[in-house]
């Protein structure tokens, strides 16, 4: 995590402050200044009940080394949901128990405790359910290779079957097939979206890049892997409203998540166009750009040898997504008149 915070309210708890900083050196100590030593320890001077709620909104991780019903009545109107408050961690006087408080998950507190616990020699209390009974976390599948939920408003339901050992039916088309160790016995694997329709089971995880248009699947989490690569064929001047229309057309036109883009690739220019970097900005997507020998090299299905007057290559947007994909195109090239050109590749995982 980049920022953690560790708040001691004791002497002891000053110590394993002091101690727990030695085994992390990159986390920031924090004590009353009338504790006041030479410790390496931030001390402040402001009452506790200020400088929690300061570390808890700017921290990604609280680790309190004081009671938890004390953290609990401290932080309590001060948190928002799962997705934006940090981790928050309560270790006791004696060092006998981490626990894990908030955020568990997609905070990251659960593994934070069991990685302090190990370190101190301490029992690791977490009581997240899909933990405790050693199941799929729902709200994690794929996070580690940068998957995204499509809608996370059915995560909860589909989290309380999974616990409850309810029937789960699992299709996937695309991504890492590497997210899952070992499946539990109440989870199964469907070879298509017909399959799983017709498995009666109870919830569903999906892991595609495409638009799927059911009401089957609002019993369903949808999961984006960052799958495709968008190659883009443009001039000097194609703006940044362009760009994004002509990308927003071929989605909806062969029904692909926008949340699924893992880059924009194009060829390197003299100088980068600012239509293009202004979209990656806003898009929040990266953009590459590749050597026009390196796109002369590929294959591309519509090579053009007006584009290769003008670029030293018959194909840029085809052959830029091909090339930055390793995988196969899916989307040839659509033409948008006068200045862009567009096409989509699928990574092969």
């Amino acid at each position: 995590m980049e920022k953690v915070s560790v708040l001691a309210i004791t002497k002891n708890g000053i110590n394993i402050g002091a101690k727990i900083k030695e085994i992390f050196p990159s986390w920031n100590v924090y004590a009353p200044s009338k504790f006041s030593n030479d410790k390496e320890i931030n001390w402040y001077f402001e009452p506790t009940s200020e400088k929690i709620i300061e570390l808890f909104k700017n921290s990604n991780a609280l680790i309190c080394l004081f009671s938890l019903g004390a953290v609990i009545r401290l932080i309590a109107p001060h948190l928002k949901d799962k997705k934006n408050d940090p981790a928050v961690i309560v270790i006791d006087d004696k060092i006998n128990f981490v626990i894990s408080v908030l955020s568990g998950h997609l905070g990251g507190a659960n593994e934070l405790t069991q990685t302090i616990a190990e370190k101190l020699n301490s029992k690791a209390v977490i009581t997240t359910a899909a933990d405790v009974n050693k199941t799929i976390a729902v709200d994690l599948v794929g996070r580690d290779f940068g998957w995204r939920i499509e809608d996370d408003s059915t995560v909860t339901k589909i989290s309380a079957y999974m616990v409850n050992e309810e029937k789960i039916g699992v299709y996937q088309d695309t991504g890492s097939s590497e997210w899952y160790k070992e499946l539990p016995k109440n989870v199964k694997i469907y070879g298509s979206l017909n399959d799983l329709k017709n498995s009666n089971s109870k919830g569903h995880l999906i892991i595609s890049d495409r638009i799927i248009n059911d009401s089957f699947f609002e019993d369903s989490v949808i999961y984006r892997p960052p799958s495709l690569v968008i190659g883009i064929g443009l001039h000097w001047d194609t703006t940044k409203q362009t760009i994004k229309d002509g990308v927003d057309i071929c989605l909806k036109k062969y029904n692909l998540s926008l949340k699924s883009i893992a880059k924009l690739v194009s060829i390197k220019k003299p100088k980068d166009v600012q239509g293009l970097v202004d979209v990656g900005k806003e898009m929040g997507i990266p953009v590459e750009y590749l050597d026009r020998e390196d796109l002369a090299e590929v294959s591309a299905p519509n090579p053009s040898e007006t584009v290769k007057a003008f670029e030293g290559t018959s194909s840029v947007s085809e052959a830029a997504a091909i090339k930055a994909s390793g995988g196969k195109l899916i989307v040839e090239k659509q033409k948008f008149p006068p200045n862009l050109t567009i096409a989509m590749a699928r990574i092969l995982d």
